[in-house]
């Protein structure tokens, strides 16, 4: 019995694309790949989390970690690889963030409205959605990147000091909401 070989230069070069920026997940390699204001909000959250972490490397690891799936979601979804269900999928994690950025903004212009329930499950519901839709294209490392981030950012202790209206943080709030209003009008989120 003769098998045939399953080779495809196109899945190779999609494989080749997502090893290849996944190690290339720096500033300057981000700005081929990610607009101005998309790097600003990134540039805050760096902040935000080595403020609070008092750890720059870990700081760097988890914005390095969101970089690096969003750059392979990219080349998935420029590869047509997604299934119909999985397209679906992709809607509900699309309107589950931009529910997350309304509610981030949100709490931002209201005072006094911050819950840190409400945002640490928007932020874990829009993790299991991401985690359902690279189930079967991503390693089990990028599922771990992918927890990584969702869980440091959905930390009820750091959005609370975060929406502290007179903690340390306000502005890099303000810069978040302020690149998140953006993207929001522009159509990206």
């Amino acid at each position: 019995m003769v098998r045939m070989e399953s080779f495809s230069s196109k899945d190779m070069a999609m494989q080749a694309q997502k090893k290849i920026l996944s190690h290339m997940a720096n500033k300057s390699v981000v700005h081929m790949f990610i607009d101005d204001t998309s790097s600003e909000i990134l540039d805050e959250l760096y902040r935000v989390s080595k403020e609070y972490s008092g750890n720059r490397s870990e700081a760097q690891k988890v914005v390095k970690d969101l970089i690096k799936i969003a750059v392979k979601i990219g080349v998935l979804f420029r590869h047509n690889r997604f299934s119909p269900e999985e397209l679906s999928l992709a809607q509900d994690f699309k309107k589950k963030l931009h529910q997350g950025a309304m509610t981030a903004i949100s709490f931002y212009e209201v005072e006094f409205t911050f819950d840190k329930t409400v945002m640490s499950e928007i932020l874990t519901g829009c993790r299991d959605l991401l985690l359902k839709l690279v189930d079967s294209h991503l390693t089990h490392k990028s599922h771990g990147r992918i927890n990584h981030v969702f869980n440091h950012y959905s930390d009820p202790e750091l959005l609370t000091q975060l929406y502290n209206p007179d903690g340390s943080f306000k502005p890099n709030l303000t810069k978040i909401c302020t690149g998140l209003n953006r993207l929001l009008e522009e159509g990206t989120l």
